[in-house]
This record gives structure tokens, sequence and C-alpha cells, in this order.
């Protein structure tokens, strides 16, 4: 029987080359922050357990990484401390203690890799003995409240010395009401206008950190981060959010995790004229790198198209784990 199909979608998948050419969406090593890990003490080199490839460094041998980092053409990082118990108290001070092991590694890294953009995390959690990200106080009857403006001046201080100390992004990650505003008033204050702040806009309450707070220690001490992390089952909520971090003056808008939440990267990318920013969270990374050790899949491809998901989606700025490995590809 005759039959003519007018249009054939596949001839332009027939080749390498013409699949190519026609590809929508392309990753650059460009896309990328690279998160890290900082610790005390020298010539430590300690591997996440639960993050294959993953290691935490003292600053000696994070400034070595660094030469690899950068001559892969990785341009930006988002460096985390890991610091022991027995520096964490409830007020979280040793974030802006002056002499801080945290505060030395960015000014040293910035002396040693001046165009290096360095981004830094804003939060209570990896200083604090409670865990969590904001002020805890007890109530009365006994129970734990995270009280959120008093969070605010501790994280004004924490942000005014990591700008000191050459931040040329914060990275305010605990979800508190109006911090982005108090933030960015607060480093103007201070003289650090020029300091950008990349908002953890829509940061869910995950299943997917927990290999992240197995890097830093920093799970919390009692409940969980529901009360000011949101509510994984809301959309028009990271509206509301994205509304207001970006009438305060946030210079990016994140949503994290990524990969469960490529409707809300789009969601923020079609309605908001800043660049969009993604984590690509620890647990994210851990799963791909668990099925792949065992042959479940094939772990590079599973890296890329993941990536790519998150681009196509509309990330404009992509905080992966997978950004070195993804370097080392091109």
């Amino acid at each position: 029987m005759a039959f003519h199909i007018n249009r054939r979608p596949r001839r332009l998948r027939q080749s390498p080359a013409i699949r190519a050419i026609v590809e929508e969406t392309t990753l650059s090593v460009n896309d990328f922050i690279y998160p890290m890990f900082v610790v005390g003490g020298q010539n430590v080199v300690s591997e996440v357990r639960s993050m294959p490839g993953i290691f935490r460094y003292s600053l000696d041998r994070l400034l070595d990484e660094l030469a690899v980092v950068t001559d892969l053409g990785i341009k930006a990082i988002d460096l985390f401390p890991n610091y022991p118990e027995r520096e964490k108290d409830k007020t979280a001070s040793e974030s802006y203690r002056e002499g801080t092991f945290y505060l030395e590694a960015l000014s040293k890294i910035k002396a040693r890799y001046p165009q290096l953009c360095v981004m830094t995390d804003v939060a209570m959690d990896p200083y604090s003995s409670d865990g969590h990200d904001g002020l805890v106080e007890t109530r009365p009857d006994g129970s734990m409240e995270i009280r959120n403006d008093e969070t605010l001046e501790i994280l004004g201080k924490m942000s005014v010395a990591q700008a000191q100390a050459g931040a040329d992004f914060i990275g305010p990650s605990d979800m508190m009401d109006g911090r982005v505003g108090y933030l960015r008033q607060t480093l103007d204050a201070a003289g650090y206008p020029q300091v950008g702040i990349v908002s953890y806009t829509a940061k869910y309450a995950s299943a997917f950190y927990g290999p992240f707070r197995d890097a830093l220690g920093s799970a919390p001490k009692f409940g969980d981060k529901k009360t000011y992390q949101m509510n994984p089952a809301n959309s028009r909520e990271a509206l509301i959010e994205a509304s207001l971090d970006y009438a305060e003056g946030a210079d990016m808008l994140m949503v994290k995790p990524a990969l469960a939440y490529l409707d809300i990267i789009k969601l923020l990318n079609d309605n908001f004229d800043v660049p969009i920013a993604a984590y690509n969270v620890s647990g994210e990374y851990a799963m791909i790198k668990a099925a792949a050790q065992n042959g479940w899949l094939d772990g590079t491809r599973a890296m890329l198209e993941v990536l790519t998901s998150i681009k196509r989606a509309g990330a404009t700025v992509i905080l992966s784990y997978f950004a070195k490995e993804f370097a080392m590809l091109r």
C-alpha cells in the first residue's frame, strides 16, 4: 500500500554530526559551581564515605586541589566548612570569629587564585551545637523554636566576615524570612556592595541531603527543618519565595534540590529575569555513583543526562559535585 510520510523527525537523528548541529541544550564547564569541603588541620584528605570521589581537604591540600580544578577550566567554587563539635555553640559564634579556619581559607584561596569566583555558605548549621540553620530557643513548655529575626543578626555578622575574607558571592541557605534584604543592607552598610547574593530561594525539606550532612556532621540534633525549608508538595510557594528574594536584592535565585524539582527550575526561569541556579545535591550525586559502582547503569551517561536535564529546565548555573568529573571529559 502506498503511504507518504510528510514529516520525518528521524532525518535529524541519523548521524552524530546531524544530531550535534541540531542539539538544543549544550553543557559547558562555565555552567558549573563546584561545591568543596574544607576542614581544620594540615595534610588532610578525607573521602566522604557516602559521596565517592568527593573529599574534605585541609587548607594546604585544598590549595593544591584548586590548581587541578582551575586547570580544568572550573571558574567558581562553593566552599563549605566542617567544624568539630567542640567548636560549635548555640549562637554559631565560630562563623564570624577572626582567625577561624574557614575565613582563613577564603582569604588564602583568593590570594592564591584571585580570578576564581568564590561562593560561601551562610547558615548556622555548620557551627551550631543544635545543628539547625537558625537560632534555637527553648519555650517555657520545653519545646523548641527557631527564632527568625534573631537569626538574621547572626547571619549578618557571618556575611560581613565572609565578605572581608574575600567572598564574591554569599549563599544564604537558611530559609529565614527576610534574610536576603537584611543581608543586602548589612553588606552595603559595611562597605561591600560588590558582594553578590545567590539566594537559596526554593530550598525544599528533602531526603536528598543526607550525604552532605555526613560530609559536614551538621545534622540537626533534634526534630527536622520543616518549619523553615519548603514542603516538597508545593510549587506556588516557590513563586512567593522568589518574588520576595528578587525584591530584596538577590542576584541569583536557587532551587535545591535540582533533579526532583525540574518543574520549579522552569517555573522560576519563566517568571524572573535574573540567573536561576540549581543545586544538584549530594543525594542525587550519591545515588548515581552507587548505581554505577554496582554496575546497574553507565555512570558517565547518567551524569550527563541528569546535568543536561537541569540546564534544559532553565538553570543558568548548576552547583554540582559532578563539576570536576564533567570538566575532565572535555
